[in-house]
């Protein structure tokens, strides 16, 4: 019998915690070295070494500017992506969420959305957050829809601002303010 984990955020299907050193040795360092899981954002410039990983997951420890989480299935403790608020500004009271899935057989499954809701309305109710905003790839379709279904509204184009797979893409810039989300969505 597995001992019941406690997550710092915890939903229906995923629980939110801390990164750990431990997570290095797993498939997250392969998650920044897999041209389809990167296919739309910034990462798999440069290829991901595990010193560097590790750099990154201490760091997220003591940051105040950034809250990075890992997102894991409880049922089977399986980390399958993080999620993140990144920039935050707490004279603005605004922060840039943002994530990532490298295990391929979740997704589709709602995972990335529910992660979302738990972690919006920590930002908006215990961050005191009042606007969360991220940026995707035009081509980045389902991400657009994630932040749709979750209320953010289309702000704007940063044309030509990603270059990827040989061509430049721009960035659909997406916005949400404390007093548009529903509390409920959780």
């Amino acid at each position: 019998m597995k001992a019941e984990k406690i997550y710092f955020l915890e939903g229906e299907n995923i629980g939110l915690r801390t990164l750990e050193e431990a997570d290095a040795d797993g498939n997250y360092r392969d998650w920044f070295n897999d041209a389809q899981v990167c296919k739309y954002n910034s990462h798999h410039r440069f290829a991901m070494a595990k010193e560097e990983l590790l750099d990154f997951i201490r760091s997220s420890h003591s940051s105040r500017n950034a809250l990075v989480l890992a997102v894991e299935i409880k049922e089977t403790r399986a980390h399958i992506g993080n999620i993140s608020l990144q920039n935050i500004n707490y004279f603005d009271r605004a922060a840039e969420i943002s994530f990532i899935f490298g295990e391929k057989a979740y997704w589709g499954r709602g995972y990335a959305t529910e992660a979302a809701r738990l972690f919006i309305n920590h930002a908006f109710l215990q961050l005191g957050l009042r606007r969360i905003y991220f940026g995707t790839s035009e081509a980045n379709i389902g991400m657009q829809k994630v932040g749709e279904k979750l209320g953010f509204r289309r702000e704007g184009v940063r044309r030509e601002a990603l270059f990827k797979n040989d061509r430049f893409y721009d960035i659909y810039e997406y916005g949400l303010l404390k007093k548009e989300w529903k509390c409920g969505n959780v």
